[in-house]
């Protein structure tokens, strides 16, 4: 089993910067991709980025790249999601996911994390 916990969600103005933590634990090893995914009210989850768990390959969804960037702390298991210039479309729920596919799919990862709430005002 694999435990994901998420935090550093908040509300934060149109331009401002915010930064989510997920912390991993459990049976999780160098074999899994972990995944950001959002869910924004009335629409379905979407993936936003990816990260292998040495950090050597990266993935952004189209809408976020540029303004965000996912990477990771290998000593305390934490992976990071940086998120620039935040607009109203961003608001969503942000969840963490690890899987062992490499896929932006989410029928391709396996274990969730709670989500955090973000809410971004014009």
């Amino acid at each position: 089993q694999v435990q994901l916990v998420e935090s550093g969600g908040g509300l934060v103005q149109a331009g401002d910067s915010l930064r989510l933590s997920c912390a991993a634990s459990g049976r999780i090893n160098r074999n899994y991709y972990m995944g950001w995914f959002r869910r924004a009210p009335g629409k379905l989850r979407e993936f936003v980025a990816r990260i292998t768990w040495s950090g050597d390959s990266i993935y952004y969804a189209d809408s976020v790249k540029g303004r965000f960037t996912i990477s990771k702390d290998n000593t305390s298991n934490t992976v990071y999601l940086r998120m620039n210039s935040l607009k109203p479309e961003d608001t969503a729920v942000y969840y963490c996911a690890a899987g062992i596919v490499e896929t932006t799919a989410v029928s391709g990862y396996s274990y969730w994390g709670q989500g955090t709430q973000v809410t971004v005002s014009s």
